[in-house]
């Protein structure tokens, strides 16, 4: 969609992160004439960014309604993260089979970073590091396919994800599950990382069951 150089931040990302960082609210309109005029483009550019995300499940396009940010229900987020499960386990086991010793380093390294934000309460810390270990996997896999798809859903479940990341006691119970990926990827163990990442997707989607609407 854009002419600009490559990897230049396109209209299609400037939206996408003004809806994942809460710029933009679950079913708030989104109008063509304000969009514009926030981030300076013209209609046809904001129209075909709206089709973009509606295609990545983060907008909804309504019949003679315009369009609005869709809103993602605890049904279809534990749905979702159910599928992960199944994803993230192959990204783990394609990791442990492909995991250099530089990279099980930086893996051991931002577990001890996670550690070390649980043990200060740092909620914040542990959620960023937390998707930062699980693109790390991604990163190691090398299997694109799955990559994307994960990206894809998990961007869709962003609101769900925090709220669940700052639930008390919920960052203690994570930080042995994500100790025990990374075990097993350095180990260089296919099954037993996928597994424990399994296992962990598991435990959030229960999580999310259990959670207030």
């Amino acid at each position: 969609m854009s002419s600009g150089p490559p990897h230049a931040e396109t209209l299609t990302d400037r939206v996408r992160a003004a809806i994942l960082g809460g710029d933009f609210v679950p079913n708030q309109r989104l109008v063509e004439a304000d969009v514009c005029e926030q981030f300076g483009a013209p209609r046809a550019a904001v129209r075909e960014t709206f089709k973009e995300l509606a295609g990545e499940g983060l907008v909804e396009i309504l019949r003679n309604k315009g369009a609005r940010v869709r809103a993602i229900s605890k049904a279809e987020a534990v749905e979702i993260t159910e599928v992960r499960m199944v994803l993230e386990g192959l990204s783990a086991a394609k990791a442990a089979e492909r995991v250099t010793p530089e990279q099980a380093a930086r893996l051991r390294e931002i577990v001890a970073d996670m550690r070390a934000a649980v043990e200060r309460n740092d909620l914040d810390r542990y959620s960023e590091l937390n998707a930062e270990l699980h693109a790390e996997v991604r990163r190691i896999a090398e299997h694109r396919t799955s990559a994307a798809i994960i990206e894809r859903l998990g961007a869709q479940v962003v609101r769900h994800k925090f709220r669940l990341a700052r639930q008390p006691g919920r960052a203690a119970v994570s930080l042995p599950q994500h100790e025990l990926i990374v075990a097993a990827i350095v180990a260089r163990d296919p099954e037993a990382a996928q597994t424990a990442m399994q296992q962990h997707l598991r435990s959030v989607a229960k999580a999310l069951e259990a959670a207030p609407d």
